[in-house]
């Protein structure tokens, strides 16, 4: 049997999945949060002619009169002369000289000092020759932005030797310079942390704290005292047996370790690179005569309608030539596809938020504990969406609620039982724990057991593992670690 090679053609069915790429960009438009549909909404503006900004007493193009523009470009074949168009202003997105359009105007931010930008400028003040000035801007080079040096001072020489082999390289006319020493680079560490703010350049809590007592001149008292002699024990909350080696009453201990606590353990986060992230809620929830109602925060977006203007233009069929037809129809699709996809967004934030509202209301009325358990699943079946869609609907949203301007996933969470049948909330759980511990005897504070037990008599079925789970989540210390004297 021998096998037939060659080029040959034949025909056959297979079912493929494409998606059309115009819904890539309405699942992009629904992922978008406020700012950042704001301004790919001014980026089409400018971009495609035939959308323009809606005034508020202009007649807006309703989702009807764009079905009839598309079965009238349908019936009438339109071309228009790319060069009128140019003329006409298209350079200006779609904007007449002269007009009274509302402008927008981004917001400017500025950059904030970095934490080794401003450690920097304190070592230019300082009378430091050229080798000095190098290791110390390497070590500060090498310290993270919580304040702490993230390398060990013989990876800090290592680094400032590699900066003089590169300097003797480029300079062999001078004389080669000696290498930096580790002893070298402890004079440098002291140096960098005599700068401001206090504690800066520490290579571990310990040192950060004692820095800072340090530079308020408390070198005589119980709180740097306990830090240097007996800081395993400190860290430990062991009152008593500090009090017993001190010879002192263990409360006060206790009154130290309170002063302690009032230090910055991450100094350098007062001078972080990062920015002030500010947030714009997508919806706002108000109480009006007695209902909650959801609106949108929409008001800066730019309100987009079809130019009648470039319509005109592009209905004179006489005008129609060679590829600008191809250009001009696919520019005109695409404004109306951007305002029905808006409009469509729009509608599909307001679902989703009013059955959010109805779910909650009773945490709108009383409070985190009466958060209801809820799922994305639930939400799409509800509004009759894919799971999917919610997700992207909720994803980096805010609303401004009376409750506080809160993110759209706070109020999606897991469900745990009750003895009555019903199903409490995972987030609620966690501020019935919160409220517990806050409100306990710090003599004796409650162990996790207890908190179980203080549970279960509010209906609510958890094991002690979950219950010291969330209490890690919260930050919440165990009992031992809780207890005053």
């Amino acid at each position: 049997m021998s096998l037939r090679q060659g080029l040959g053609q034949h025909v056959s069915m297979r079912q493929d999945l494409r998606i059309n790429p115009r819904l890539y960009q309405a699942m992009d438009l629904l992922y978008m949060p406020l700012l950042d549909l704001q301004q790919h909404l001014k980026q089409e503006l400018l971009a495609n002619p035939f959308l323009e900004m809606s005034d508020t007493d202009a007649e807006e193009v309703t989702v009807s009169e764009l079905e009839q523009e598309r079965e009238k470009k349908a019936e009438e074949p339109q071309e228009t002369n790319w060069e009128d168009i140019l003329l006409d202003g298209f350079g200006s997105g779609g904007w007449k000289e002269g007009s009274e359009e509302k402008e927008y105007r981004e917001p400017v931010t500025v950059q904030r000092q970095g934490l080794n930008e401003y450690l920097r400028e304190q070592l230019q003040m300082l009378t430091l020759d050229g080798r000095q000035m190098l290791l110390c801007e390497t070590m500060v080079g090498n310290i993270a932005d919580d304040g702490y040096v993230s390398s060990s001072l013989d990876e800090v020489v290592r680094c400032a030797n590699e900066l003089l082999e590169e300097f003797a390289e480029q300079r062999p006319d001078l004389p080669r310079p000696e290498p930096f020493t580790e002893q070298e680079a402890e004079r440098s560490l002291r140096t960098v942390q005599s700068l401001d703010p206090a504690g800066i350049g520490a290579r571990n809590l310990r040192e950060c704290l004692i820095l800072q007592l340090r530079d308020q001149g408390r070198t005589d008292t119980l709180e740097y005292r306990l830090l240097e002699e007996a800081y395993d024990d400190f860290i430990a909350h062991r009152w008593s047996e500090l009090g017993k080696r001190l010879g002192i009453d263990p409360a006060e201990v206790q009154k130290a370790a309170d002063n302690v606590a009032k230090l910055d353990p991450k100094p350098g986060l007062r001078h972080g690179s990062g920015g002030d992230d500010y947030i714009v809620p997508d919806l706002v929830v108000d109480k009006v005569d007695g209902e909650y109602r959801v609106f949108l925060n929409d008001h800066n977006l730019p309100r987009l309608r079809l130019s009648r203007a470039y319509q005109e233009v592009a209905r004179d069929k006489k005008k129609f030539v060679g590829e600008n037809r191809e250009f001009i129809t696919q520019r005109l699709n695409s404004a109306q596809w951007m305002i029905q996809a808006i409009e469509q967004r729009r509608q599909t934030m307001l679902k989703v938020m009013n059955f959010i509202v109805d779910r909650q209301r009773e945490f709108f009325e009383k409070g985190i504990e009466y958060l209801k358990p809820l799922t994305l699943r639930e939400v799409a079946e509800v509004i009759n969406m894919h799971e999917s869609t919610v997700s992207r609907v909720t994803n980096e949203k805010w609303v401004q609620t009376p409750r506080g301007v809160l993110p759209l996933k706070f109020f999606f969470s897991s469900a745990l039982s009750t003895t009555s049948g019903e199903e409490a909330s995972a987030r609620s759980i966690r501020a019935q724990i919160e409220k517990l511990v806050g409100d306990e005897d710090t003599l004796e504070p409650l162990t996790d057991q207890q908190i179980v037990q203080k549970l279960r008599e509010r209906g609510v079925r958890i094991a002690r593992r979950t219950v010291a789970k969330y209490r890690d989540q919260l930050g919440i210390l165990s009992a031992r670690m809780r207890r005053r004297v």
